[in-house]
């Protein structure tokens, strides 16, 4: 049986019209009792009729894109910018305004799911994979919302990536036809869905290949110029040396290559040097570095056009993509000498 207002009501101990005050986030309720009412509505699996049927006479004509405001690392890279001109590609001409969303919050009653998705402030949502974790997109499947993930999820949710797989094997397997034999892996966090997508492509080209895994050539950390430079200075001054290195990122690339000039190791004559990320650096090192490019526009593009799909009922199955990226090599894998 379907859980009506008036269940809401009756369970939370309040008037209809309390609890209708609530969905609309009226000031004149207090913070204590739209916690409480919230989060009877959970328990009880109540959806309020308007999000259900996602009524166009109520739409905010408005697309919220989720950040993250404490990971400077993500609203401050170029990525960023170039995947928001995808998705205003896309809605702006269909008459929908793009609106940045910052998650970080600390009251409870500020969740963006209150703010924007019980609220109705936004039509839907796109967001990084590293905001939107999979108990949000259980939610939101819950109450029905458009959402689209930026980044690998689990099956059920609709989401486009790049195929960092894919990246990692055609970076590593790059190295290897050039002469090198002893690449390691520099860069990015054990947790990170992308650093185990991208390390495992890694690890499958070494086996195709008959190369025998090092996992002290498996160095994480930050993948930026300081977390490269540290990794490569202790790689390459203690015990045996690899002779080429993938990098998570073109930063942790960059502080790769500083650590080499230090330390008078040429590249790429004695050290190969490649990098996931074709933009900022990349075309900019000395020697210019062999990298991957990938069309962040085209995934802004992509999750805009799924999300409207979504948002205008032509298209509400979920669906996944992976993009190809593009192996672009340059001088720092030119092959070994001597």
């Amino acid at each position: 049986m379907k859980v009506t207002i008036s269940d809401v009501a009756r369970a939370a101990n309040v008037a209809k019209s309390t609890v209708s005050k609530v969905l609309n986030d009226s000031p004149k309720i207090s913070a204590e009792t739209k916690l409480r009412v919230r989060e009877i509505m959970k328990q009880m699996n109540y959806i309020p009729s308007s999000i259900a049927t996602g009524l166009a006479r109520q739409s905010s004509h408005t697309v919220g894109l989720l950040i993250d405001m404490s990971k400077e690392s993500e609203f401050l890279n170029q990525f960023f910018y170039n995947i928001i001109g995808g998705i205003e590609s896309v809605i702006g001409p269909l008459g929908y305004e793009l609106t940045l969303c910052n998650i970080q919050h600390h009251a409870a009653e500020d969740h963006f799911l209150n703010r924007l998705v019980l609220n109705q402030r936004v039509d839907g949502i796109i967001a990084n994979n590293s905001v939107l974790t999979e108990e949000l997109s259980r939610e939101l499947d819950r109450l029905r919302f458009p959402y689209v993930s930026i980044g690998e999820m689990e099956p059920a949710a609709s989401w486009v990536d790049f195929d960092n797989e894919a990246g990692g094997r055609m970076l590593t397997s790059h190295l290897l036809g050039q002469g090198y034999s002893k690449p390691a892996f520099i860069g990015g966090e054990r947790n990170e869905r992308i650093f185990s997508r991208r390390l495992s492509g890694y690890l499958q080209a070494l086996q195709q290949a008959g190369c025998i895994v090092r996992q002290d050539w498996i160095v994480n950390g930050p993948a930026d110029e300081h977390e490269g430079y540290r990794a490569a200075l202790k790689l390459f001054q203690h015990g045996e040396r690899p002779d080429s290195v993938v990098c998570m990122t073109n930063y942790t690339a960059f502080g790769v290559l500083k650590a080499a000039r230090e330390l008078g190791i040429d590249v790429p004559r004695q050290l190969g040097v490649a990098a996931f990320d074709e933009y900022p650096l990349s075309r900019y090192t000395t020697p210019p570095l062999t990298s991957l490019n990938i069309d962040t526009f085209k995934l802004g593009v992509t999750s805009g056009q799924w999300l409207m799909d979504h948002i205008q009922g032509s298209c509400t199955a979920s669906r996944q993509l992976l993009l190809e990226p593009e192996l672009i090599p340059r001088e720092s894998t030119a092959g070994l000498q001597g």
